[in-house]
């Protein structure tokens, strides 16, 4: 039972928020919408978690994925998972040329170019209305149903009929990226970010390395981003702005880095506590900010460093306590 859960444990989790989500949510809207930005998170996670690379411009990809199923979408009669499937090998491209320009710089420099780029895509994205709708963006784009062999799998008429489609789309990624942090790649990828010149004085081509997981990264960030702009049927310029990358990984560092599973409590985190705050005041970004405030100072690990720390604490004093009901009187 014990190798069951140390190979198995963390898709467990997984499966176990999503199962949860429903129960906790009113709204399949807002349960979608943690998904989603849940595997944004994991995309960013494999950059700064486990490449050490703090990009910002994960911005980039998601608006990419979103414009990419818009078109095809509204212009042309592909079905839904060939569009999805499209979008994420276009963000792959984009992040591709992203990454070639960006991983031969470092640090400092290496974040700001990250941050122009985002830009660039901006300001692109604004200058050709014919394509991505200008400053109103891209509306009317439709929820489609997902159809094998005639046979209707997800409907997608109701919004928790979607957030059954993309729970099975964010279980699929998340086991596949599991997978692939636990392989060779993902001990490179960490024997990189810890000391990057020792893993090229054994031989490892340290840029083919971060290239690859950069296309990584921006694939699934340009799922996420397709998945979004089905759900709320439009693909505004905001998601390709400099505030979408910072969304991003506001997300990846409230959860924790390191963990894949820890980017599901990020997008819970901010999705679910946002949207309460919201109603609760009508300034509740003052609110939000204390939040972050606190989490930076006592809580340097995220969400999931701290529950790490709360479940050794309370392991130890369940120890504890064992001993000293075994101990003779």
């Amino acid at each position: 039972m014990s190798t069951f859960l140390r190979r198995h444990g963390y898709f467990l989790a997984a499966l176990g928020a999503v199962l949860i989500l429903p129960l906790i949510l009113d709204s399949g809207s807002l349960a979608s919408e943690v998904l989603i930005f849940a595997l944004a998170a994991l995309g960013c996670n494999l950059l700064l978690g486990y490449a050490g690379l703090l990009s910002f411009g994960q911005g980039i990809f998601f608006g990419v994925g979103s414009y990419a199923l818009g078109i095809l979408l509204t212009r042309t009669g592909l079905p839904m998972p060939v569009v999805l499937a499209a979008a994420s090998v276009l963000g792959a491209l984009v992040a591709g040329i992203v990454g070639w320009l960006a991983i031969r710089q470092k640090g400092v420099y290496f974040v700001m170019l990250t941050l122009a780029l985002t830009q660039m895509f901006y300001f692109l994205a604004y200058s050709t209305p014919q394509w991505t709708g200008g400053d109103n963006g891209l509306l009317d784009i439709p929820t489609l149903p997902l159809t094998v062999f005639g046979f209707t799998v997800f409907p997608n008429q109701s919004a928790w009929q979607y957030y059954s489609f993309v729970a099975v789309i964010f279980l699929l990624v998340y086991c596949a990226l599991q997978r692939v942090v636990e392989s060779v790649f993902g001990r490179t990828l960490l024997a990189i970010r810890d000391n990057a010149a020792r893993a090229t004085a054994l031989g490892y081509n340290i840029i083919h390395f971060k290239l690859v997981v950069f296309m990584l990264s921006g694939a699934v960030t340009a799922l996420a981003g397709a998945l979004y702009a089905m759900m709320t049927n439009i693909a505004p310029l905001t998601s390709i702005n400099y505030h979408m990358s910072e969304i991003i990984l506001l997300v990846t560092v409230l959860g924790g880095t390191g963990k894949l599973i820890a980017s599901v409590l990020g997008a819970a985190f901010y999705v679910i506590v946002s949207d309460w705050l919201s109603d609760l005041w009508p300034r509740w970004l003052l609110l939000f900010g204390l939040l972050l405030m606190g989490i930076s100072l006592y809580m340097q690990g995220g969400l999931w460093g701290a529950c790490r720390i709360i479940g050794r604490r309370i392991f130890r004093s369940g120890k504890r306590s064992a001993q000293v009901r075994k101990e003779p009187l």
